[in-house]
């Protein structure tokens, strides 16, 4: 069974036991998470689509972890000009595991 679920905007295949890596919530370690917002629903026998979600249907995740990505650099130039500019950025993200899908 697996989930195509909804978080922050962006989709995410959510399936018992994975670790989905989301942009950063603001939940602290340990505590654990809802999401409603399913868009798809998949068991042996049948797929639930969702017009825009699946009634009743919920992912339950565990907040892991919270950490940065690597660095980027974003690198900005204009030949002839002496323009240059470099910048990086660094985004922060964090590690939910889902722990049941219900529907």
């Amino acid at each position: 069974m697996y989930a195509m679920v909804e978080i922050q905007g962006a989709q995410y295949k959510a399936e018992k036991g994975a670790r989905l890596k989301v942009q950063k919530v603001a939940n602290e370690k340990g505590e654990v998470m809802e999401f409603d917002t399913v868009l798809l629903l998949r068991d042996d026998k049948e797929v639930k689509i969702g017009e825009p979600y699946v009634k009743g249907a919920a992912v339950k995740t565990i907040v892991e972890d919270h950490g940065r990505e690597e660095k980027i650099i974003v690198f900005k130039y204009k030949k002839r000009k002496r323009y240059r500019r470099k910048n990086g950025h660094r985004q922060n993200y964090s590690v939910l595991r889902v722990e049941e899908i219900t529907g």
